[in-house]
């Protein structure tokens, strides 16, 4: 006789260890092909076993943290920025890293396109002015900037930036970019600093990753040169640009308007733009849509499958 047919046991399946609990949808969607342990949950064992730390959200990666998993080989981040994990850390572990790639890119870009759009044309505002009536009792709202023809400087002209380039350019909108060195085939203007840029610019928009070298770009400076009609436009990450410094210029009218999808010590946005009508705010949610979020899932999926089964990684970072 044959032997009995045998199952899988739950020990043989690969061990994913989570910084923080999996969203709904990962959870279901990953179910059943892995085990998983939440690192504050997890054992001494676990920890000491696990070769894989998926980092759902921006949930801090730290050295002490990384120091915990010895046995540590990949860390699997379903964000694209990666200034929430210490990368140096990665670098003298030897570990492997990988990001969300392109899952996010064209929702960012049409959002920054959004806000865009919103901030010039006052949009949130006029709507405002008209939910409370005001349309029948003061007549119409005070006439707002044209969107075609808009200087455009973009600031990281990555996947995102490079998209909202596009379609931007479409609006017959000229546009340049800085980015840490000039891209040869790229159509655009490259300007050296971002502070050129923003003097050359209408409307200034973000979309670089957040590094020490990125860290408050926009400062002051660079806010005085892009001017009292300029527009601000942040994608990227709060700590790009100097908040209070933000605060500062919008209310002095240093600068026209700004669309800030992003704030540095998120989720504390600074009061005194909520009374700003010249300000379109949104709770980071320009990559979010329910194709964005199947896209991760699927690199995610895809970059767990690879490394698991010895075979590249979708979407690693060069560190």
């Amino acid at each position: 006789m044959p032997p009995p047919a045998t199952t899988a046991s739950a020990d043989d399946k690969p061990l994913v260890l989570l910084a923080q609990p999996l969203f709904v949808d990962f959870a279901a969607a990953l179910e059943g092909r892995y085990r998983f342990a939440v690192l504050e949950d997890a054992d001494e064992a676990t920890a000491a076993e696990a070769r894989v730390l998926l980092v759902p959200g921006l949930k801090e990666v730290t050295a002490e943290l990384i120091g915990r998993l010895p046995a540590l080989e990949l860390v699997v981040a379903t964000s694209v920025g990666l200034d929430h994990v210490d990368l140096d850390a990665c670098r003298r572990r030897g570990l492997a890293v990988t990001n969300a790639g392109c899952a996010f890119s064209a929702d960012s870009a049409d959002y920054a396109v959004g806000l865009v759009i919103a901030v010039l044309r006052r949009i949130a505002a006029a709507e405002a002015y008209l939910r409370c009536g005001r349309w029948a009792t003061d007549g119409e709202y005070p006439l707002a900037s044209k969107v075609s023809g808009k200087r455009v400087g973009i600031v990281g002209l990555g996947r995102i930036g490079s998209l909202v380039a596009r379609r931007l350019a479409a609006f017959g909108c000229p546009v340049a970019y800085h980015s840490r060195s000039p891209k040869p085939s790229s159509p655009y203007r490259f300007f050296p600093t971002v502070r050129a840029l923003a003097a050359d610019s209408d409307v200034l928009v973000l979309s670089c990753a957040l590094t020490e070298e990125t860290r408050r770009v926009v400062d002051r400076e660079v806010m005085e040169a892009l001017g009292k009609g300029g527009v601000l436009v942040n994608v990227g990450r709060g700590g790009l640009v100097d908040e209070p410094e933000l605060v500062r210029c919008l209310r002095e009218g240093v600068i026209g308007g700004a669309g800030l999808d992003v704030f540095e010590n998120e989720p504390d946005v600074p009061a005194e733009l909520f009374a700003m009508d010249n300000v379109v705010l949104s709770n980071h949610r320009a990559v979010l849509t329910p194709e964005s979020i199947r896209g991760v899932l699927d690199i995610v999926s895809g970059n767990l499958e690879a490394f698991f089964a010895g075979r590249p990684l979708l979407s690693a970072v060069t560190l």
